[in-house]
């Protein structure tokens, strides 16, 4: 049978969440790279024991990380699922982790950039909107670095979005474009609400943006996934997202998605959301207008 939400179909056999086999075998028609491979091989094995935990969700041990912060043991033995497989492939990788931090050393070339599962707080409370986030970063003969590869795998409904530098941005065998839309009042945003943990400024910039912006648009979205907001940009679900205080691996594999599916990806500033862990994204045709209301709202919130 099918079940809804968020206007989403999921294929349930009593809570039973599962994978959609032809869509893989449709995606290794496309020959993916090496680096691709093993990304989305990380990914797949990963999100088998997230289903079956997430089935079993109320038996999970869960301890507190922090304010609003929850861990579980699926979280962790994700992450560790994620780690021996791309370690394996690729020995000489640094990692950058959600739980486990950053390993490796500093003058890496090629280092990985990983959410074992984003959007804990739906996983443990039965919301089937969640991720397994990859970012692959490259560092340049100058010494800066760019996002290389991507994959936020949904596997509640079996979709693998994935991206390449330069070779465009996918979901399963399906090549992404951002939406069309250029008005406002015709537009979708995503948005994430900061946690306590988050400055007190980024939240005062957050609420200013969403007062000025909730009476000019369609409607405003805040599903609990940075990871699949921007992912849900490039597939031109959403027409922009915006959200301060996010860590590196909450958006490095979305960000690139973004940008190949031709949408546009920056800080308020103009800069780098890796470096600031804020993030303002859209279809292009609506970023001016975004990106004035964030700089509006985080300007407003330094003069409070």
């Amino acid at each position: 049978m099918l079940s809804r939400h968020g206007g989403v179909a999921y294929r349930v056999i009593p809570s039973l969440f599962f994978f959609l086999r032809p869509e893989r075998q449709r995606i290794m028609a496309l020959r993916l790279s090496p680096h691709m491979t093993v990304m989305q091989n990380a990914a797949q094995r990963a999100a088998k024991r997230l289903l079956r935990d997430f089935n079993e969700v109320e038996q999970l041990q869960v301890s507190v990380k922090g304010p609003s912060d929850f861990v579980s043991q699926a979280d962790l033995r994700s992450e560790q699922s994620i780690r021996d497989d791309l370690t394996k492939a690729r020995p000489g990788y640094a990692l950058l982790m959600e739980e486990s931090g950053a390993s490796g050393g500093d003058n890496w070339t090629w280092r990985w950039v990983v959410d074992p599962l984003d959007g804990t707080t739906n996983f443990l409370h039965g919301i089937p909107h969640w991720a397994i986030s990859i970012g692959l970063e490259r560092r340049l003969p100058d010494g800066n670095t760019e996002l290389a590869a991507a994959v936020v795998y949904s596997p509640a409904v079996d979709e693998m979005f994935w991206a390449e530098k330069g070779a465009g941005a996918f979901l399963n065998e399906r090549r992404l474009r951002v939406s069309a839309r250029r008005e406002l009042h015709d537009a979708v945003f995503a948005t994430g609400i900061p946690f306590a943990a988050v400055s007190a400024p980024r939240r005062l910039a957050f609420a200013r943006t969403l007062g000025t912006l909730m009476p000019q648009v369609a409607g405003i979205r805040r599903f609990g996934s940075a990871a699949l907001d921007l992912a849900w940009v490039a597939a031109g679900r959403y027409d922009g997202f915006w959200e301060l205080g996010l860590k590196p691996w909450d958006v490095a594999a979305g960000l690139l998605l973004v940008r190949e599916a031709g949408g546009y990806a920056v800080d308020p500033a103009g800069g780098d959301p890796l470096q600031t862990g804020d993030v303002v994204a859209s279809n292009g045709h609506l970023h001016t207008k975004l990106l004035d209301i964030v700089q509006d709202g985080v300007a407003a919130s330094r003069t409070t």
